[in-house]
Order: C-alpha cells, then structure tokens, then sequence
C-alpha cells in the first residue's frame, strides 16, 4: 500500500521529514476493521511525535491519529461494523496512523460518519470531539444533556479557536447547556471563529485573564478546560477558579516543570487531565465508550447541533503536503482542523 512515513526524526524545514514510501497492507484480525482512508487530519501529537530526536525507524513510521473512510474487511471478533461502512475515528497512539491507503482500528474506538458530512469534513473531528467530550463530561463531571443546574454555571476555554477548543465550545454551549462559555483567543479571525462556535464571551489569552473577566463582572468561573500549555496557565487559572470548582488540562507540561498545586488547596479545586488515547493505550474496561461517544456525535451533527471545524483541506496525502499541514500547525496561527484528502493511487 502507499503510505507517507518518516525513517528520522526531522524538522519540517528537512525536505525528508516525510517520505512518499510503499508497505504491505495490514490484515484485520480480532477486533480491528481494515479501513480504506479517505481523509485524515493533522493534530499536536503529529508534531509532538515527529519532533526531532535521536532515533531511526525502519521500515518507516506512519503517523496521523484522525481519519475517515470506509471498511474493508473486519475481525473476527467485529459486531458494529460490516464491509462498505463508513466510518471515522480517532485511533491508537501506539499503533500505525492514518497517513496511509489502509489502517488497522479497534472496532471499539470507531464510530459511524455523520451521513450528512463529507469525508474531509468528519474527518476534523474525532481526536478533538473525544478529548473535549471526555474533558467536560468524564473528567470535570458534566452532565452531556442541558440542565437547570449547568444553565447557572461558567466554563473558560482556554485557546478557544484550535481543533479542541472549537469542538468543545460547542458542545458545552449547545450539549451540556452551560449557561456562559468564556473562550480565549488573541486575534480578531480567532475571536470571530469562537462566537461562531456558541462563545458567549471571549477574552485575550496574551493578557492577564482575570482583570478581563472582571471588566465583563465575572469575578471567577466554575469551570477551565485549558487546551493550552498548562504552566503557563496554571498561576492564572488558580486565581480565576471558583471555591469548589474545577479544572483540567490536556496539555502536558514541559521541561520537566512542577505545578505549584498547593494553590488549588484553599479553593478546594479539583483537577485532572485528559488524554485521549488513554482508553486504547491500556485496553481499559470502557474502551468502547469512544465507540458509543462518536456515534453520540455523528446523531448531533446530523441534527444540526453540532458543526464540523473543518477549515482547510490542503489536498491528497503526500509528503510534500504533510510537511505543509505540519508546519501550518507548527505556526499556531491555525484555526480549526487542518486535513489532507485520501492519498492518490
């Protein structure tokens, strides 16, 4: 099969980042599907993992963790999927990605595509609706329907317009009911896209947080989901939480830098992370949870409630065009999701 793969570990300025490369075709057995791909995005574990390092792969390594595309064979061990479906799905970290023809994926961590989308455009979303949707609703214990209690309640976003931010604006404001989404963006374009996304308010993250809400009279907020480095938000979101509320972050922190967490102590705050591969890393009890959420969502943007954040397709998969996806993310001046289309061939 055709693939796009890296042998080292590269900057996107190294015309060989990426490399146009043939691999045999994987074989479904167990629970996996052998998906054909029909389009794939690029998200931060992209960069993250290619980041360069002292270290060679051979046969070379596919990655890209968000897709969409149509079954071609199933398991053994497959019930939810038949051949010809469609499907999109978010994958696992430990296993090859998307960036190729065909890819091997746990049935369980797989959804049914939104009908009413495209395959570019369910493709922007699985990786960023999983993280958000587990986020808000396993990690800071949300409700995923409207209630009187969560129409009382704030949540901040930090880094509103990026792929997670997007998706889980939306979601808190036209799912879960939040009564004020509070987003953060820098730019007049990011600041548009998060009020198109259902933000009630949106605020400069290159500014001090708090005097901003103050100047709108929020005094603090109940919830932060922060899409952003976490220290470099910890201090600020320890002082815009409210008593009792809570925070979690899905950004790792760097360098080998500690959290103050005694900050959070007197407000009794609590605080988690989300990693969304965790579910397919350890083989967890609930892994087909992700299955059940991402048919959840196909359901609500084929009602209407929920939106792609697809805002470019760059083209067909190649290396030349997979460096380009990466280094517009590297830039982080992205706006929603970035995707290629199926590779030509």
């Amino acid at each position: 099969m055709k693939a796009v793969g890296l042998y080292n570990y590269l900057p996107t300025q190294a015309e060989n980042c990426f490399a146009d490369v043939e691999l045999a075709a994987p074989v479904a057995t167990g629970f996996d599907l052998l998906i054909e791909v029909k389009a794939m995005s690029v998200n931060p574990v992209d960069t993250k993992v290619r980041k360069p390092k002292e270290k060679t792969e051979n046969p070379a390594r596919v990655l890209g963790w968000d897709a969409a595309g149509v079954v071609k064979a199933v398991g053994e061990n497959c019930q939810r999927f038949k051949v010809g479906d469609k499907v999109y799905y978010a994958g696992d970290l430990t296993r090859a990605g998307s960036n190729a023809q065909y890819q091997l994926v746990d049935e369980r961590i797989t959804g049914h595509m939104p009908v009413s989308l495209t395959f570019e455009e369910a493709a922007a979303l699985p990786l960023t609706t999983i993280t958000a949707w587990e986020g808000l609703f396993n990690r800071l214990s949300l409700r995923p329907e409207a209630t009187a209690e969560q129409a009382k309640k704030s949540l901040l976003i930090i880094a509103g317009a990026g792929g997670v931010g997007s998706v889980a604006t939306q979601i808190a404001k036209k799912v879960a009911g939040i009564g004020q989404v509070i987003t953060t963006a820098s730019r007049d374009e990011t600041r548009a896209w998060c009020q198109e996304m259902g933000a009630d308010l949106s605020i400069d993250h290159s500014q001090p947080l708090l005097p901003q809400l103050q100047q709108h009279g929020v005094d603090g907020v109940d919830y932060i989901f922060c899409c952003a480095p976490t220290e470099v938000y910890f201090e600020q979101m320890a002082d815009v939480i409210k008593p009792q509320g809570a925070i979690c972050t899905i950004v790792e922190t760097t360098g080998g830098v500690s959290l103050p967490m005694n900050r959070l102590q007197g407000k009794s705050v609590s605080f988690c992370w989300e990693f969304m591969f965790t579910r397919s890393m350890y083989k967890t009890s609930d892994i087909s949870e992700q299955h059940v959420l991402l048919n959840r969502v196909a359901e609500l943007v084929d009602s209407g409630t929920l939106k792609t954040t697809l805002t470019e397709v760059i083209g067909p998969l190649s290396a030349i065009n997979l460096i380009e996806a990466h280094r517009k993310l590297e830039s982080g001046k992205t706006i929603g999701k970035v995707v290629l289309s199926e590779i030509e061939g």
